[in-house]
């Protein structure tokens, strides 16, 4: 393998939306960084099978709501 043609592997925290937090190697950051997730495996309706419900954390829903209220949205 070439020097320096592939970057640095290392390992990070991940902290899921639940506040779990676990160790895996990533080239993302740099060694010991904390990667927060918005969406993960736990909270997404795709892996819950449209159980749980995404926060409108953004405030986009409820300003898509307000701006096109009298629409019919």
């Amino acid at each position: 393998m070439k020097k320096e043609t592939h970057p640095d592997y290392h390992m990070i925290q991940v902290k899921m939306t639940d506040g779990t937090i676990y160790q895996t190697r990533s080239t993302w950051g740099a060694e010991g960084e904390t990667m927060s997730l918005d969406i993960d495996p736990t909270t997404h309706p795709a892996w819950t099978g449209g159980s749980a419900r995404l926060m409108d954390t953004g405030g986009r829903v409820s300003k898509f709501k307000s701006k096109y209220a009298g629409l019919g949205f």
